[in-house]
């Protein structure tokens, strides 16, 4: 689609890490930038720190010598508003305040040309809001990077109401001109990735409220599910005190809605200073340096000598060949899915805790796994009727086929699977609220939280059905609305049948 906007000289206000990793972007994209901070000491120490960083990559000859000056030479200090009058781009990256945003975008209007697009760097405060304080809303957008701006592929292009195509369109095919992956995304609380992502916190920080493990138990099975790191060390990354307070924004955006209610868990951590890396201590304490993130499996079990199998089990990834490497004897019956080792029935969970699931039942819970065979960890919740020796066979049938087994208390959906079912709910939730395509949830996931898979795409694998059933479960758990299924995807779960 053809633009009647030319970006050629781009300006950014804040010289911050991450306006000025901004800079940075349109610099090595061939722009010509205009860094502008209301301090200018700010903005000289930002290009002496640039400066520095690009000598250190030529002396270890990752760029020539040429290549850094003129990229260097591309960014430019500004002393004034004034002097961005002729940018085709203002991207502003400061303080995250509604009315100082307002009226710094309202000052540029006066300033800049009526073909220059403004842009906010946001993650969290409405364009739409921000726009009201303007007489040419049209040309307000947002433009969102993630942190560290010249690595991170994600951009975020959202549109506020009075946001025009054209100017959306120019900042879609820009930013990925830049070397980005862009989204796009109405200007609702969140946007897209801090939106969805909130149940993979709020499950584990749940885990945690409720005794089900430890916080390097729990970081152990999302990494083995395929996470880039579990919710407590990632949060103490973060910050606990910046994850609590985009918790708490969204909630409070939402009007309380219970989906996104922040964790008594984190608030604790917070109100003791306890914020992660950078204050030494979180979940995790860094007074040492490296933070100790393993978990201790579970005690060698007994290989039991023989494994009753009821029905079809191919569903699920991996387990036929689990069960075809077993050495014991296996007996095969018809059924619903369930294998039967010393009494014990152990079936993919529900949402229900074994022991609402099967009345005064020995009975375990098996946590999601994209393939089993591959899993390094196979997660198990158990049940109170279980006994020792019966925990120990079951233990003892996964570690015979080579995997690490860990204990769960009988928590109703485990972990894993019930923060998938959470992550797709929300995606599907913000699909049917228009905020995104299902295509751009799942490239802003992946790109810009490093999800293993977009959460449509890997809920059409795990299957929309069987998630659907898995939050009905623990809606009726919990008696709260927080686990209701969206109608999205209910409708996604009625086309899959339909299938």
């Amino acid at each position: 689609m053809s633009s009647s906007f030319t970006i050629q000289q781009v300006a950014v206000i804040g010289a911050g890490t991450m306006g000025m990793g901004i800079a940075q972007v349109a610099a090595q994209a061939g722009h010509a930038v205009r860094l502008y901070d209301t301090n200018p000491a700010q903005t000289a120490r930002a290009l002496d720190d640039f400066a520095s960083r690009l000598a250190g990559r030529v002396a270890r000859g990752k760029l020539s010598e040429q290549d850094a000056t003129a990229l260097r030479a591309r960014i430019r200090p500004a002393e004034r508003l004034s002097e961005l009058a002729e940018s085709d781009l203002v991207i502003e990256a400061i303080i995250e305040r509604l009315d100082i945003k307002q009226q710094l975008f309202a000052e540029l209007e006066g300033i800049c040309g009526e073909r220059c697009i403004l842009a906010s760097n946001t993650s969290s405060i409405s364009i739409t809001a921000i726009g009201a304080a303007l007489s040419r809303p049209e040309r307000l957008a947002g433009l969102h990077f993630f942190n560290p701006a010249p690595v991170m592929k994600l951009v975020e292009v959202i549109s506020g109401l009075a946001t025009t195509v054209d100017v959306r369109d120019t900042l879609l095919s820009l930013a990925r001109d830049w070397g980005k992956v862009a989204v796009h995304a109405s200007s609702t609380p969140g946007f897209i990735v801090n939106r969805i992502a909130r149940p993979f916190y709020g499950e584990t920080l749940r885990a945690l409220q409720e005794g089900c493990g430890s916080p390097q138990l729990l970081d152990t099975l999302l990494r083995s599910a395929g996470f880039p790191m579990g919710a407590c060390e990632l949060t103490d990354l973060i910050g606990q005190d910046v994850n609590f307070a985009v918790s708490a924004s969204v909630y409070r955006a939402f009007h309380d809605e219970p989906r996104y209610r922040p964790s008594l868990v984190q608030q604790a951590l917070v109100d003791a200073g306890r914020f992660g890396r950078k204050s030494g201590q979180g979940f995790y304490s860094y007074e040492a340096g490296k933070a100790e993130l393993g978990c201790l499996p579970a005690p060698v079990g007994q290989t039991p000598d023989r494994v009753l199998v009821l029905g079809d089990w191919s569903e699920l990834k991996g387990i036929e060949a689990l069960l075809a490497a077993y050495q014991g004897e296996l007996e095969r019956r018809d059924g619903s899915p369930a294998l039967l080792i010393d009494g014990v029935r152990l079936e993919l969970t529900d949402g229900r805790s074994c022991a609402l699931r099967h009345p005064g039942q020995a009975a375990m819970a098996l946590d999601w796994a994209d393939d089993y065979e591959g899993a390094s960890h196979i997660a198990l919740g158990v049940s109170e009727y279980c006994t020792e020796q019966q925990v120990a066979a079951v233990v003892g049938f996964f570690q015979s086929l080579e995997k690490q087994v860990i204990l769960l208390p009988d928590h109703p959906g485990m972990l894993v699977l019930r923060t998938i079912a959470m992550l797709v709910n929300e995606a599907a939730e913000a699909c049917l609220h228009r905020v995104a395509s299902a295509d751009d949830i799942d490239l802003a996931m992946r790109f810009g939280v490093n999800y293993p898979k977009g959460p449509v795409a890997w809920g059409a694998e795990v299957g929309y059905r069987r998630l659907v059933t898995l939050l009905d479960h623990l809606k009726a758990v919990y008696g709260e609305e927080k686990y209701r299924p969206s109608l999205q995807l209910r409708h996604w779960a009625i086309t899959e049948e339909a299938i």
